[in-house]
């Protein structure tokens, strides 16, 4: 059902033209910033807060903080399901991929591919699965198998040449930590990466992204008010250069500042043991526009959109492909 010929990959340029595709999904963060009145405003604002973050960290042979510039693409990835009639293409992930411009040697550096993770199957399982199963219910539970297909069709995308032929490395993922977990820092502080935190109790993010076969490791990196999650194969403190690792920071810190500032854009910086909060009020605004309650709306509309033309058609197929993908 699910082969090598399964995939293709879409790139577009997220600048100041940027409009979503067709096919986007709405709930992206890059596609939230760049709809509205101040659409414009918000994407040169959001590029600008990356860069700056970037030669920030990226201060050596730097003195006046201006080198480096980071360029994105938007990777949307599409996935054929054949049918009686033909083939139906599904979008099923969409991730960043940054691009380093080192202006003082005229010369573009491959960045890191994945930053940002958006997956029509996610919105599904905890948008549209995980709540009609805890309906009810007083206490909290997973389905069955929760995650086990969203985990094998991201797998099999990594497997497939057409990953392959167009990145070098394994994407690295950068999200928000968990309200709902204490994180305590440790004595290990990484050059770029930062203070390292630690918590014993995956989150059900932690979990789902182990079914896509990452790790996770939690960083406050240097001059960052709090830790970030950054999930992985292999060893992310050696796998990846300095500028590689930057080129993720700067861009999801900036992201993590316009979507939750309570947390990222905090006025003081997390403590020795630290719980995230959203209820925080000591935090400053960025001044891009971003409509989080329209996101969290868009997450339901778009896992039900899933249901009925992903899940529901192909359940049976699904299942017995994701079965044997997993043997």
């Amino acid at each position: 059902m699910i082969t090598e010929s399964s995939f293709s990959i879409k790139r577009v340029r997220f600048d100041e033209a940027y409009h979503p595709l067709d096919k986007t999904r709405l709930t992206t963060n890059f596609a939230n910033l760049a709809r509205g009145e101040s659409r414009q405003e918000n994407l040169r604002n959001v590029l600008g807060m990356i860069d700056h973050r970037f030669n920030a960290l990226a201060c050596w042979d730097n003195p006046k903080g201006n080198r480096y510039a980071v360029q994105l693409d938007i990777i949307s990835v599409e996935m054929a399901v054949e049918n009686a009639g033909g083939r139906d293409l599904f979008p099923l992930i969409e991730v960043l991929n940054t691009t380093i411009l080192d202006k003082k040697e005229g010369k573009h550096i491959a960045g890191i591919v994945g930053n940002n993770f958006s997956s029509y199957v996610r919105d599904y399982d905890f948008s549209v699965l995980l709540p009609e199963h805890n309906k009810g219910k007083a206490d909290f539970s997973t389905p069955k198998h929760f995650g086990d297909l969203h985990g094998n069709l991201f797998k099999s995308f990594l497997n497939s040449s057409v990953y392959k032929e167009r990145f070098r490395k394994l994407p690295v993922i950068c999200l928000s930590v968990s309200t709902n977990k204490t994180y305590r820092r440790t004595e290990n502080v990484h050059p770029v990466l930062g203070a390292e935190y630690q918590q014993p109790d995956f989150s059900l993010t932690d979990q789902y992204f182990g079914k896509m076969g990452m790790q996770v490791r939690y960083f406050m990196p240097p001059g960052s008010v709090a830790p970030l999650a950054f999930y992985f194969f292999g060893d992310l403190l050696s796998d990846y250069t300095s500028l590689e690792l930057i080129s993720t920071i700067s861009t999801m810190e900036a992201f993590q500042k316009i979507y939750r500032p309570e947390i990222y854009n905090a006025n003081a910086a997390a403590p020795k043991d630290y719980q995230p909060s959203l209820r925080h009020q000591d935090y400053s605004l960025t001044r891009i526009v971003y409509d989080r309650e329209e996101r969290s709306q868009l997450a339901v509309a778009q896992g039900q959109f899933t249901e009925e033309h992903f899940i529901k058609p192909y359940h049976a197929r699904l299942a017995e492909w994701s079965a044997s993908f997993a043997a």
